[in-house]
């Protein structure tokens, strides 16, 4: 210890005199002595230990929460990335041994509609087929805005895009000593066969063809339409509309709608969009669909951009299994955040979801409350942006060579894309710009998960599963036979 922090005691407090003295001083001096110099010992350890609890206190005080760390010493918190961002490590592990050549990527052309390179900042398009709708459009939009949004911070990228509804890049082409690298193609969504890089889809920045609004406008409308109609108050039945032409699992979902001799406790609409259209849209406002306390999500020809809006509803959101995921769905738990549905089953396993949710009403609102929540606190835009980021900074530092400008390649601006888009689509653009930048930097991203722990979580939604076809088994078998 810094002889310059020491308690200070007047010299001869120490002298040779008087300590000869204390020896030599009567019993009840020396009694009278002692008790003070302990009374002056116990002062001095006091002071140190205090000194000591002190310190300990302000490196307490001094940690930062967990969940957070600062950006600089002086900067403002920066908030951890949701869970669902860990998942970005494994749809990049596929390359993480090897990286990614620039023949690998060009493999990936063979089935993108376009190309995006970002060099020194600006970004940059190569197109090579028009995709269905604004999809592309929309999508390049966004990457404008999350350039905007953190200028000069994206690294120098080359990638290619898909905007079909399917992912396409099969794992079992590509596994083996023999098999070529797989490319590396971004699209909306993947499943546990394929290989694609999944990426936020088009819609967050809008969906003109069925008048959807950029999503931070259609939360909005949600969460207002939410507080217009208590969970008690709805409906108590399991609500569906949409499209059933486009896969034959919808159009087995409609078999569950109730007739006279029949009630699933599904209540379920065919949704024509071309009628829709014409009458201006007036019947299909998300934001006025949340008066039932249940409502279905079920695939179409692959995953479908309703889930998001199902799960923002506070009703219950009954999923039917689904075999493919997006970039943020992977993150829900079975009986935390929706009620999963049988595929094989669906009519019954709709009727018992209903059932339970009706004569457990407070666990029921409790599962809706939580998925309303992951999506507004979770999947908020600045989210969005912040995945779109650490996705594209760690899919570049997978490339193997240096990203130049495609020769057929055009700049993107904001102005340059808003000024050529048309009607609907551009409104859609000039609803979801972003106006400036970000006032920190993006959220921080956790570290992949570890073998165990990802094989746990996957198991223990599967337990989930399991056990809720476990309670609908039992309780059909003490309720008479199913006709389905």
């Amino acid at each position: 210890m810094n002889d310059s922090r020491r308690p200070k005691f007047p010299k001869q407090h120490f002298s040779a005199e008087k300590l000869l003295s204390f020896s030599n001083a009567s019993p009840r001096s020396s009694v009278i002595i002692f008790f003070a110099a302990v009374i002056l010992l116990s002062m001095f350890l006091s002071s140190r230990l205090l000194g000591l609890l002190l310190g300990l206190k302000s490196n307490v005080m001094s940690q930062e929460p967990q969940g957070q760390r600062k950006q600089d010493p002086d900067g403002p918190m920066v908030a951890t990335c949701p869970e669902y961002f860990r998942w970005i490590h494994e749809d990049l592990k596929p390359w993480a041994g090897r990286g990614i050549t620039k023949s690998m990527l060009e493999e990936a052309q063979k089935k993108a509609h376009f190309r995006v390179v970002v060099v020194e900042g600006k970004a940059y398009v190569e197109a090579y087929g028009k995709a269905y709708q604004s999809r592309d459009n929309l999508t390049v939009w966004g990457v404008v805005q999350l350039l905007r949004r953190y200028p000069g911070k994206l690294p120098d990228l080359d990638l290619m895009f898909s905007c079909d509804d399917r992912p396409e890049i099969y794992q079992k082409d590509y596994s083996g000593a023999e098999k070529p690298s797989p490319p590396p193609l971004f699209r909306y969504s993947g499943d546990d066969a394929t290989w694609d890089i999944v990426f936020p889809d088009w819609s967050f920045w809008g969906w003109p063809e069925i008048n959807i609004k950029a999503w931070e406008s259609m939360l909005k409308d949600i969460k207002e339409g939410n507080k217009k109609m208590g969970w008690m108050k709805r409906q108590p039945y399991a609500y569906w509309k949409g499209n059933p032409a486009v896969a034959y699992t919808r159009r087995d979902l409609l078999k569950c709608n109730v007739t006279q001799k029949q009630d699933w406790s599904a209540r379920l609409y065919r949704q024509n969009w071309d009628k829709e259209s014409k009458a201006g849209f007036k019947d299909s406002n998300l934001a006025n669909q949340c008066d039932y306390r249940y409502k279905i999500y079920i695939e179409g020809k692959a995953w479908s951009v309703s889930e998001k809006y199902i799960l923002a509803c506070d009703s219950v959101s009954l999923i039917v299994r689904p075999r493919y995921y997006d970039f943020f769905t992977r993150s829900l738990i079975p009986m935390k955040h929706y009620w999963p549905i049988s595929s094989n089953r669906k009519c019954s396993s709709i009727k018992f979801a209903v059932h339970w949710g009706n004569t457990h009403s407070q666990e029921a609102m409790a599962i809706g409350k939580a998925a309303s929540k992951l999506i507004e606190e979770e999947l908020k835009m600045e989210y969005i942006y912040d995945y779109m980021f650490h996705l594209l900074n760690q899919y570049s530092k997978l490339l193997t060579f240096k990203p130049t400008v495609p020769p057929n390649a055009t700049e993107l601006l904001s102005e340059s894309l808003a000024s050529a888009a048309k009607g609907s689509i551009r409104k859609s653009m000039m609803e979801s710009v972003v106006t400036s930048p970000a006032e920190s930097g993006p959220c921080a991203l956790q570290p992949p998960y570890d073998p165990q722990s990802l094989q746990l979580l996957i198991r223990s939604k599967e337990d989930s599963i399991k056990q809720v076809e476990k309670w609908e088994r039992s309780f059909f078998k003490n309720n008479g036979p199913i006709v389905q």
